[in-house]
């Protein structure tokens, strides 16, 4: 019964990992929700950015859910995505000036604390991931490879072990932007403005990309119908860690 046991949870471990691997790997270059996590990390508390964490968490996972059970009706909101795309600038643009803003005046009030919305944190970070269309091409692309190399099946069991590996793996990724940014404020301790004219930097470089997607159709829709597209630049970290998790076992034998 052991044996068996084990040659069950295998396939689920092997999903869990590649989940959490992609997932984390997706997590690390810098974007809209990474940079927020930090700067709510530096200029509040670390308890605010978890909490900022887990609310774009769990709007991760539902998508996910949804681009593994309702492929076919994601497809077809391409409507919904042509907004959000604007929705998203808009943001991207006004944290942007709220953050350059904070740099130019370091030393009004609390100013620091006013560059970002004074909601609850954990909505604050469901919001932000909402309307922000970059996730579910994403994991609607991933999914799709998945199930192509037999690797994810369409089983509960398989579901909830991606599910679980993939809300671990972005939410070590968040971790390392939360603590990083606590390390570098720490060695920037009286020049907090200069952190700010960071930030704003990638809020507004964000903002430009996300303009040249829009003008040049190379928004959510289209990365829903070319998936290969989103997958292709982690795709080979990926197939490497494996090849190399492979050799190790091969060794140990």
């Amino acid at each position: 019964m052991g044996l068996s046991y084990f040659r069950f949870m295998r396939p689920l471990l092997k999903i869990f990992f590649t989940g959490m691997l992609v997932s984390f790997l997706g997590s690390l270059p810098l974007g809209t929700l990474n940079i927020l996590a930090m700067k709510i990390s530096v200029e509040e508390t670390i308890t605010a950015a978890m909490l900022f964490a887990l609310g774009s968490l769990v709007v991760e996972i539902i998508y996910v859910r949804l681009s593994l059970v309702a492929m076919d009706w994601v497809r077809k909101q391409e409507k919904i995505f042509k907004v959000l795309e604007w929705v998203t600038l808009v943001i991207v643009l006004a944290l942007a000036i709220a953050s350059f803003y904070a740099a130019l005046h370091p030393t009004v009030g609390d100013a620091k604390r006013d560059s970002l919305p004074s909601m609850n944190r954990f909505l604050f970070g469901a919001l932000m991931c909402a309307v922000n269309p970059v996730q579910i091409p994403f994991w609607f692309g991933w999914s799709t490879v998945l199930f192509t190399r037999k690797v994810l099946l369409p089983r509960q069991d398989h579901y909830n072990s991606y599910i679980c590996g993939i809300g671990i793996g972005t939410f070590i990724g968040n971790c390392v932007f939360i603590f990083g940014g606590l390390l570098i404020a720490s060695k920037i301790r009286n020049n907090e403005h200069v952190l700010n004219w960071i930030i704003g930097g990638v809020f507004a470089v964000t903002a430009l990309i996300q303009l040249w997607r829009i003008f040049k159709k190379k928004d959510a829709a289209h990365q829903l119908d070319n998936p290969e597209e989103v997958t292709r630049k982690i795709e080979g970290h990926v197939e490497r860690i494996g090849d190399g998790i492979e050799k190790m076992k091969h060794k140990d034998r």
